[in-house]
């Protein structure tokens, strides 16, 4: 009649760790978005980048000044 020796404290852990993956996978259920969710957004968000990008005014082009900008803004190395 020897009873099996327990070690409490992994019995602790081991317990712990199970509710935390419990609670990890009802999280994924709850909030998760699907693979599909998420290849969606990545398409939406290339192509609004890649219209952005189309639509870019280039700063360096000779003359342009953004409205309310005076000569001095331009040249950085000029003293008013």
């Amino acid at each position: 009649m020897t009873a099996e020796i327990i070690n409490l404290n992994k019995v602790r852990k081991a317990k712990e760790r199970a509710e935390k993956e419990r609670r990890a996978e009802e999280n994924r259920i709850r909030h998760g978005r699907t693979k599909a969710e998420r290849e969606q957004d990545e398409a939406l968000r290339a192509r609004d980048g890649a219209a952005l990008d189309g639509a870019r005014i280039d700063d360096a082009e000779p003359g342009y000044k953004r409205s309310g900008e005076t000569e001095d803004d331009l040249d950085p190395g000029s003293v008013s």
